[in-house]
């Protein structure tokens, strides 16, 4: 075989991964591929902000139940003693003060006395004995709602970290990109923001200058302030500062907003806008801008509406 045709052979039969790198890809190819992580990153945050929420309220239930529990039992460790000394008396006394010692009372009058106090004891401890049985058999169902509470929030707890670590691999991927292009943004945890100058009046001028007053500080997934932020977690804390209490995630604000949904062609300064796959959520400033809380790389911002760079499915005015 000529030398020729043999090197040739060999380097076709050479892996590719070997024998050729991998182009790098282009700016479009990259920016594409960054596009389409944002996307997927709006719903892995959201199911990590889902999985947060119930491992919150997973574990304030168990925690309630519990302290019912320790008070629960006091009280049949009391009733218990109570119980205890009752008998010790009880067999102390013998039958000198007892039903024998009261027949042979000469005085009917001593002997009255005698069968009402026996009476009253009797009644004072079956109650003591009732009290106390009534008190175990709660404690015992607290007991097991307890445990069962501790389990739910165990299983919470390991849904959260499932998520988490799907969350930070997808923060992974983005950075790279981001950093490959050189546009990552770190933000500034202490920035004082920008002033709102805007229509707003009311609780949506107060949101709004909240809002506007986070603009430079990082994006955070999972982040409620005040050092970063995450979408829902804006808007949230914004119209708390407005008075009004949001739930945590876009798609309980979205469920929240059911009845208070209003036309894209009639949004208001303060308006909540959410995205189609209920992602993302972002705040109408007014004059066709809006307020939010982008994505990985990215901090809180004004934009041209139009900037958007996601599909609406809708608005909510709270």
């Amino acid at each position: 075989m000529p030398v020729a045709a043999g090197l040739a052979l060999a380097l076709l039969m050479l892996p590719v991964s070997g024998a050729f790198a991998e182009p790098k890809p282009t700016l479009a190819q990259a920016k594409k591929k960054l596009e389409k992580l944002n996307e997927q990153a709006d719903q892995v945050v959201e199911k990590y902000n889902q999985a947060s929420e119930k491992w919150k309220r997973a574990r304030k239930k168990y925690r309630t139940l519990n302290e019912n529990l320790n008070r629960q039992n006091e009280q049949v460790a009391g009733l218990r003693e109570e119980l205890v000394t009752m008998a010790v008396s009880t067999y102390q006394v013998g039958v000198v003060n007892g039903w024998e010692g009261m027949i042979y009372q000469s005085d009917p009058g001593a002997l009255l006395s005698g069968l009402a106090a026996a009476d009253q004891m009797s009644t004072s401890r079956a109650q003591s004995l009732s009290a106390f049985d009534e008190a175990t058999k709660a404690l015992r169902t607290s007991r097991d709602q307890a445990k069962k509470a501790l389990s739910e929030a165990d299983e919470t707890r390991d849904d959260l970290a499932r998520e988490k670590a799907k969350a930070d691999k997808m923060v992974k991927a983005q950075t790279k990109i981001l950093r490959g292009l050189n546009a990552f943004r770190t933000g500034n945890p202490e920035s004082p923001g920008i002033q709102y100058n805007g229509s707003a009046s009311g609780n949506a001028r107060a949101a709004l200058q909240f809002a506007f007053a986070q603009v430079g500080k990082p994006y955070r997934y999972g982040g409620t302030g005040p050092g970063g932020w995450d979408c829902s977690g804006l808007v949230q804390g914004a119209w708390r500062s407005g008075g009004v209490s949001l739930p945590r995630t876009t798609w309980e604000q979205w469920s929240w907003g059911a009845s208070r949904k209003v036309s894209l062609s009639e949004l208001q300064p303060g308006d909540l806008i959410f995205s189609e796959g209920l992602g993302h959520v972002s705040m109408y400033a007014g004059n066709g801008q809006i307020v939010h809380a982008p994505q990985t790389g990215d901090v809180v911002k004004v934009v041209p509406l139009s900037a958007y760079g996601r599909r609406i499915v809708g608005a909510v005015r709270p």
